[in-house]
């Protein structure tokens, strides 16, 4: 990776992370390369040999990513993958055999319960905790691998990146953070001591909706080899037009998550007055439980906002009601989303929960309709 980009805003860095040096008549960010094999006479030296190892557009995008994850630092790698799960499961299983121990959260993404049916019918002993306390300490003895997931996803619970990654060094485990819900801009695990960082670029990377993207970022290049040799068996690589696409996105990143932090902070603060709302959190939230440790390493605080209304009828009304409001899943992209969790089963969540993620409209507008919808959900 190289070194830091003239001036050190996020929005610059941002804007131009991952360029080539500009070449006269080239294109500033050149277009996505697609080629399963490439001329490649006598021996097979040099980075790209064949598609589903390497490819050139993937290279910038995880320069790109780099430089946004750890600005300025030599000696971290980032790899791509297909989707956020295919980054989480390359971490996983080449970090862990048969006879380790792993800490997942219990209140984290739905697909860690998959996740732990295939780890235990490996050999692999899986440990749950709670996010919020920092629970996962209390079980983290003999474990090979500490995975964090802060902010949690749905409930937005918060440990301390800092101390649970020293206790786990201190105990020979390795720490891997899923920061998807965060994003480099709001939140940087490596530089908290975190082993990795996983995310799914799916989500506010992109920020469109519109792409299924994963990425590992590390500072250790012995288990980073380990995550791209994950890779290249499993094949879980995107395709070019994706990683492109991608690229492209992270160009308006910045601009996206000052809007989205902004108009969530303002909607959080709208929410705490209704009576029929409970359980609302947002980490940026003064009040919030868990403002005070996300105040100490988080940058920015995140696009989701959860909240519980009385019932999974309530819920539905208000979810219908809805104007600027797409009813789906998934979370950070330019239009305002927002689900009932309970309809999938999995989460720990009451039937009233709602995930609710903000886009990039008007702030004005979206917590008017929000209101209106409350209101008419009540009549």
């Amino acid at each position: 990776m190289t070194g830091a980009l003239p001036g050190d805003g996020d929005g610059t860095r941002a804007v131009r992370a991952g360029l080539p040096d500009p070449v006269k008549h080239e294109p500033a960010l050149p277009g996505p390369v697609f080629a399963a094999h490439y001329h490649l006479p006598g021996d097979p030296t040099g980075p790209y040999t064949y598609g589903r190892d390497e490819n050139p557009t993937w290279t910038l995008l995880e320069k790109a990513i780099g430089e946004l994850e750890v600005p300025g630092r030599e000696g971290t790698e980032t790899l791509v993958f297909a989707s956020g799960m295919a980054a989480i499961s390359a971490v996983l299983f080449s970090q862990l055999g048969s006879g380790d121990a792993v800490v997942l959260p219990d209140d984290g993404y739905q697909a860690l319960p998959l996740l732990r049916t295939q780890l235990e019918e490996y050999g692999i002993e899986v440990r749950t905790a709670p996010t919020g306390g920092d629970a996962q300490l209390d079980v983290l003895d003999g474990a090979r691998l500490l995975w964090i997931e802060t902010p949690s996803n749905p409930g937005l619970d918060v440990c301390d990146v800092r101390r649970l990654a020293e206790a786990a060094h201190a105990r020979g485990a390795l720490v891997a953070v899923d920061n998807t819900l965060a994003t480099p801009l709001g939140q940087r695990p490596l530089e908290l001591g975190a082993d990795f960082a996983v995310a799914s670029g799916t989500k506010q990377l992109t920020g469109h909706g519109d792409i299924l993207l994963g990425y590992v970022a590390g500072r250790d290049a012995q288990a980073m080899a380990a995550v791209r040799r994950w890779r290249k068996i499993a094949g879980a690589v995107p395709g070019p037009m994706e990683a492109w696409l991608a690229h492209r996105s992270i160009a308006t990143l910045q601009l996206r998550v000052e809007r989205q932090n902004a108009t969530a902070l303002a909607l959080a603060r709208a929410l705490r007055e209704r009576p029929e709302v409970t359980g609302l959190r947002y980490p940026g939230l003064p009040e919030d439980p868990a403002h005070k440790v996300a105040a100490q390493q988080m940058r920015r605080f995140g696009c989701v906002v959860s909240f519980t209304l009385a019932s999974r009828e309530a819920a539905d009304r208000f979810l219908a009601a809805l104007r600027l409001v797409d009813d789906a899943t998934s979370f950070g992209g330019v239009r305002s989303t927002a689900e009932r969790r309970g309809r999938w089963g999995g989460d720990a969540v009451p039937e009233g929960f709602v995930r609710f993620s903000v886009g990039c409209e008007d702030p004005e507008d979206l917590v008017a309709d929000v209101l209106r919808a409350l209101d008419a959900s009540a009549a």
